[in-house]
């Protein structure tokens, strides 16, 4: 009855994120009742390895009493405090000052939004100011990667480069720029890390010179691209484009609400490579979902210019909820869990995670195996030499999520038939052998289909 009588309160009344409506309606809602380490129970009592941390968000897993404490603590004592007015938080502000203190290079300034797409549209914002007091305001023209994710907000979503958040929606806009995607296993000019990089070079230097050099406000890369399969850029790839930005004399900005905090295995996958962004995008982690929070970390040489442009006036920029105390107080517990052996157990079992994935490729379905630390995915074809995906029939999306979540298993399962996987770095060896067996189990099931049978090559 409980469970029933939410599926009927779900489907009258609760709008789902990225859904179909009418296929939502008809479905109904999974109910989740309670969570703890890497597991999630639903309202049936049905255990399952929580195999993408909620949204690629619980890095620290469920049920930390040390985090519930501090939120608890922090709303007894100063449940809201604006920094409207020059005013503040103790919480707000510590946080800024240990997350600048590990941020690379001089990203010394952070400004806290409530989660990633406010965040994107946050540097959307602040880069629009900084060229205006920079004397150049012709540079309103900005570029991102296709496959790319850079949040759902208005702004953000036409950043984005996924069908499904422009549709209907009027987006992108005309001063929206988009260049290929590296993506290693689809890209035109082959696998070659080296020569994959010089093409996304050449694309951005002539989009560059396409758009007007003098256009240009700033360029947008993850790290990882997440939402759009989870595609992991060959190494030094990151490094080349924030160093022909430079160049160009646009800014760069980092989108890291995915991979930052410890889901590529140190607290910034910026610093694998070496870089400082003029901008890093956070969330996710940052409270390792247990409340919203999000964060955008400013070069102080961009800093700088606004403050000095603005002068005895206000930025106009800010939110009711920046640098709201109660998650401030739980991101200074969650960087302490982080430091204090989180982010050693979520090298260990990322390592463990993509060694058992790499074991899986010899299975029929699976055309690639790519990862870094806790954030994977293997992507499934029917026919290895010409890497052909599934087939539209077979409802990849669907299909695999619901055989993966009957096996125990929560797992993302994109539309073109790739698996994500980002668990939370608290994983023990028991959490990831799960994952992976699971995950074998629902490969064998897909194996079957009638439809997926018929086009599969040997």
């Amino acid at each position: 009855m409980y469970s029933n009588s939410l599926i009927e309160l779900d489907r009258a009344h609760l709008v789902h994120p990225v859904a179909s409506y009418r296929g939502h309606e008809q479905q109904g809602v999974r109910v989740l009742a309670s969570a703890k380490g890497a597991t999630v129970t639903d309202a049936s009592g049905r255990q399952l390895v929580d195999g993408f941390a909620g949204l690629w968000c619980v890095n620290a897993g469920y049920g930390h009493e040390s985090i519930v404490e501090a939120a608890t603590r922090q709303m007894r004592e100063l449940p809201y405090a604006t920094t409207y007015f020059g005013l503040g938080s103790e919480p707000a502000i510590r946080l800024a000052a240990e997350l600048a203190e590990r941020a690379p290079g001089d990203l010394d300034h952070v400004y806290f939004t409530l989660g990633g797409s406010d965040a994107v549209d946050s540097t959307v914002r602040f880069v629009r100011y900084y060229w205006n007091a920079r004397g150049e305001p012709r540079r309103d023209q900005f570029i991102s990667i296709e496959m790319g994710y850079h949040g759902s907000s208005t702004v953000g979503a036409g950043l984005t480069a996924l069908p499904a958040f422009h549709a209907g929606f009027g987006i992108p806009f005309d001063w929206q720029h988009k260049i290929p995607s590296p993506y290693p296993y689809r890209n035109p000019v082959g696998e070659d890390p080296q020569v994959i990089i010089a093409a996304s070079l050449v694309a951005l230097r002539a989009k560059v010179e396409e758009i007007g050099p003098e256009r240009v406000a700033a360029f947008y890369a993850e790290p990882i691209q997440g939402s759009g399969g989870v595609i992991v850029p060959p190494r030094g790839w990151l490094k080349a484009m924030r160093d022909l930005c430079r160049e160009l004399g646009i800014l760069f900005i980092a989108d890291e609400v995915i991979t930052g905090f410890g889901r590529t295995g140190p607290l910034f996958a910026c610093s694998e490579e070496g870089i400082v962004p003029d901008f890093i995008t956070t969330a996710k982690g940052l409270t390792s979902g247990y409340v919203p929070m999000g964060a955008v970390f400013m070069a102080d040489h961009v800093y700088q210019v606004i403050a000095d442009g603005a002068g005895a006036s206000a930025v106009g920029h800010g939110y009711t909820y920046s640098a709201h105390p109660v998650s401030a107080a739980v991101g200074l517990e969650v960087l302490k869990l982080y430091e204090n052996g989180l982010l050693e157990n979520g090298r260990k079992a990322g390592a463990r995670l993509m060694a058992g994935l790499e074991a899986l490729k010899d299975h029929p379905l699976v055309g690639e195996v790519r990862g870094r630390g806790m954030l994977a995915a293997i992507e499934l074809v029917v026919d290895k030499k010409n890497k052909t995906p599934l087939p539209a029939e077979a409802q990849a999306a669907r299909r695999i999520f619901d055989r993966a979540w009957e096996n125990g298993l929560v797992i993302r399962a994109f539309a073109n038939g790739a698996l994500g996987y980002a668990p939370p770095l608290c994983c023990t060896d028991a959490d990831i052998d799960a994952i992976l067996e699971r995950t074998a189990v629902t490969l064998d099931q897909t194996l079957d289909d009638p439809d997926v049978r018929r086009v599969l090559k040997d």
